[in-house]
């Protein structure tokens, strides 16, 4: 049997595993529109089919269904449907207002459990949560200036 010592030291990061339809889109929207950087791929024949992005300390992985040599496999239905990622920000105003400029869709910023939220959804359809812990009042919506609220 293993020991509480051995599992609490060996775990070092959770890391979500996104199968998406098409990864050149996804890649546009993580590298172009988030922000996130590839740091390892995996290309057979030339063509990428796996990645690991990062942004900061976190990271995410992407690969494409894929099947008989083209894009096939993916479950019926809206993909990331219930999944949600949580991204922990010094300031998710700053994520939000960077965001909207690079042309990325992402939902005005209100206070919910005690943190600025704001949001996105990939290409298919996986939300991404960035959030920032703050002392306005629950339910307060982003006023979309650069000031609190």
């Amino acid at each position: 049997m293993l020991s509480d010592f051995s599992v609490t030291h060996n775990v070092k990061q959770a890391v979500p595993f996104f199968n998406v339809t098409n990864i050149e889109d996804s890649l546009r929207f993580y590298v172009d529109g988030l922000g996130f950087v590839m740091t390892n791929q995996w290309a057979p024949e030339g063509r990428i089919r796996w990645c690991w992005l990062e942004l900061g300390n976190t990271a995410i992985m992407l690969q494409e269904y894929w099947r008989d040599g083209r894009r096939a496999g993916a479950p019926d239905g809206v993909l990331g449907q219930g999944v949600s990622i949580c991204f922990m920000c010094a300031d998710a105003l700053a994520i939000y207002l960077d965001l909207i400029s690079r042309g990325v869709a992402a939902e005005r910023p209100f206070v919910g459990n005690g943190l600025w939220v704001t949001s996105v959804n990939d290409p298919d359809g996986y939300r991404l949560d960035f959030e920032s812990p703050t002392d306005v009042p629950e339910d307060t919506i982003y006023s979309g200036d650069n000031s609190e609220p």
